[in-house]
């Protein structure tokens, strides 16, 4: 059989990595790639820089990734979904809900893969967490915090932090707990003379009941990728950065001291630094996007999801903007 032909449009930050993982992934190859601003990073190597998606199509590609700035992600999406391409877009799916709809319902008429670039869905910490809070590990679950924060990037330009990096964070918290979000309170600042809020404090509640907690911003000189998952019988610490998992067993044995052992709430108990297999996030992605196409199986992060992730990040604006706690519909 045939290696699958890729396209990638978006030459940039992102691009460049899609395009060194692209090369790397068996059963594909990188077939074209298009920019109207140019290859800064001179990931095209021995191929042309097209200037545009009509170019990329005319290549004759299977599939697509997208990594074009976020306001341009409906135009492009669509126009590879009348043409028929399998797409992966990187988030948030679109600039608005309203794009984000026209995107599905577009890859959705054709029958079409249209995968959105939500990666921290591939790091492996999250993913043996997900699997050790469904295999009962961490008994009931009661809350999911995560911590997203660091510089500024330059490579942003046209959305807040709420729909660049909170997507982030909007998505791997109802993947984790498997359930919807039913409603959300944030506050958002703008502190760095940009016209979109660079720093946003919410907390919500999902459909089962899990309560979550998500501080996200580019003003801080640290980097931190922090999701802590406490339940029933401990907590588990991703830290995404690194892909390490810890696990703090809520404590077992008896205290003998007098003013802590009045305390009736858990103990400290042991502390696990997990071994768990360390593969790059993208990669997996990639992986999972051709194994889509292929019909082999079906873990992407539909657009269906993204356009729900996208839906909450509104309506976490709204929220900052209103005062008002929000109910989520979607």
């Amino acid at each position: 059989m045939a290696n699958l032909r890729v396209g990638l449009i978006g030459l940039g930050m992102m691009g460049r990595h899609h395009a060194r993982v692209i090369r790397e992934v068996e059963g594909v190859d990188l077939v074209a790639v298009a920019d109207a601003y140019g290859d800064p990073h001179g990931v095209a190597k021995d191929l042309p820089v097209l200037r545009n998606v009509e170019e990329l199509i005319a290549a004759g590609i299977d599939m697509a990734v997208a990594a074009v700035p976020t306001g341009m992600h409906e135009e492009v999406g669509l126009a590879l979904a009348e043409a028929g391409v399998h797409t992966l877009v990187e988030k948030p799916i679109a600039a608005s809900t309203e794009a984000g709809k026209r995107l599905l319902a577009a890859f959705t008429a054709k029958g079409l893969v249209g995968a959105v670039g939500h990666i921290e869905r591939f790091n492996p910490a999250l993913q043996s967490l997900r699997k050790r809070i469904a295999d009962g590990e961490l008994g009931e679950v009661y809350q999911i915090a995560t911590r997203r924060q660091g510089p500024f990037p330059s490579r942003i330009a046209d959305v807040g932090v709420v729909k660049d990096l909170g997507t982030h964070d909007i998505d791997l918290t109802a993947w984790l707990a498997q359930s919807h979000y039913e409603s959300i309170f944030a506050q958002t600042t703008t502190r760095s003379g940009r016209p979109h809020e660079d720093m946003v404090s919410a907390t919500g509640k999902l459909d089962n009941g899990i309560i979550t907690n998500h501080l996200v911003n580019w003003l801080s000189p640290m980097k931190e990728r922090l999701t802590v998952v406490t339940g029933e019988k401990g907590a588990f610490v991703a830290d995404t950065v690194t892909a390490d998992l810890t696990f703090y067993e809520n404590g077992t044995v008896a205290t003998e001291w007098d003013s802590i052992g009045a305390f009736r709430g858990v103990s400290e108990g042991n502390v696990t630094r997990l071994a768990i297999a360390k593969p790059e996030p993208l990669r997996t992605e990639h992986e999972a996007f051709r194994d889509a196409v292929l019909g082999l199986r079906s873990d992407v992060v539909t657009m269906a999801e993204g356009l729900e992730t996208l839906v909450v990040a509104e309506a976490v604006l709204e929220s900052a903007r209103t005062g008002q706690s929000v109910r989520i519909t979607v």
